[in-house]
């Protein structure tokens, strides 16, 4: 149960990035600041304000949406690359912050004291079944969104902003809606990853590596695609349970991977094995029927 909860927070974190970038057009380098924030939300409200921590974990995505909307504001100034790298530069500063809170242990972290009144079992199941609402709820809203007359404004915002803006589409308003759910999908995640780990610290919340393994997923499974995280997020998790404790050459094996995929397979496994075989699991695209 303890291993699906990783790969459940692995995979809506890498869907989520998926959502932004390979479908909005949007490339976010700082996507590790919202699942940091659900952590550290739910932590706070369990800890501080007696809230169940179950609860507080759909509080803590929540508050990282609502989050997500005056941080937009900054972030969307940007452009191109410029929006990647500011999008990293906030998250260090809500890395620096929470380092600066000596309340939820500064630098160093805290535990998470408010499951200790209930019993291991029925924390790892509640746990699991939570996870495994929240990949259903994550498949069924992405597909449903994508399937819609808005999934389709915002592949046209990826593929031509301009020409979207040209037919009518509300750019802003779609962008903005899309970087609210990704936030709130982001700190689900985290508040689901730090709720199973029992202990949060602001280098393990906030670190760039969240969305630096995120990217690895969607790009090995496919990017713009449902079913290229859900890949991506299996393999990454069996290479890190398998061979992790390699250290270095772990890390270069990863590189390695990620380097023959993008050069032999460009659209990513899973579009490899759609375009060879025609697998499609969750079917997005859309045919002109001439009559």
């Amino acid at each position: 149960m303890r291993e699906f909860v990783e790969i459940a927070c692995y995979f809506i974190f890498a869907m989520m990035w998926n959502l932004m970038a390979g479908y909005g057009g949007m490339v976010s380098i700082g996507q590790q600041a919202f699942f940091g924030l659900g952590g550290y939300t739910m932590l706070v409200l369990g800890n501080f304000m007696g809230v169940n921590p179950f609860v507080a974990v759909v509080i803590g995505a929540a508050i990282a949406g609502l989050v997500a909307l005056p941080v937009s504001w900054v972030a969307f100034r940007l452009k191109g690359g410029y929006f990647a790298i500011g999008t990293w530069v906030i998250a260090e500063v809500f890395r620096l912050t929470f380092a600066n809170v000596s309340a939820v242990g500064g630098g160093s972290g805290t535990s998470l004291t408010a499951l200790r009144g209930i019993d291991k079992a029925t924390r790892e199941s509640t746990t699991y079944w939570m996870a495994l609402a929240c990949v259903v709820a994550a498949i069924t809203l992405v597909y449903l969104f994508l399937r819609s007359k808005r999934g389709l404004a915002l592949l046209a915002i990826r593929d031509n902003e301009v020409a979207a803006r040209s037919q009518g589409i509300a750019v802003g308003q779609m962008k903005l809606a899309v970087y609210a759910v990704a936030a709130f999908g982001a700190g689900l995640a985290g508040a689901l990853y730090f709720l199973g780990n029992l202990r949060i610290s602001p280098d393990a919340a906030f670190s760039v590596n969240w969305t630096a393994f995120a990217i690895f997923m969607v790009i090995i499974g496919g990017i713009g695609r449902i079913e290229g995280p859900i890949v991506g997020a299996l393999i990454f998790w069996a290479l890190n349970k398998f061979f992790s404790d390699y250290g270095t050459w772990y890390l270069i094996g990863l590189g390695v991977l990620g380097i023959v995929v993008t050069i032999y397979f460009k659209q990513g496994l899973w579009g490899f094995a759609q375009q060879r075989w025609g697998w499609t699991l969750f079917p997005t695209g859309r045919q002109l029927v001439l009559k």
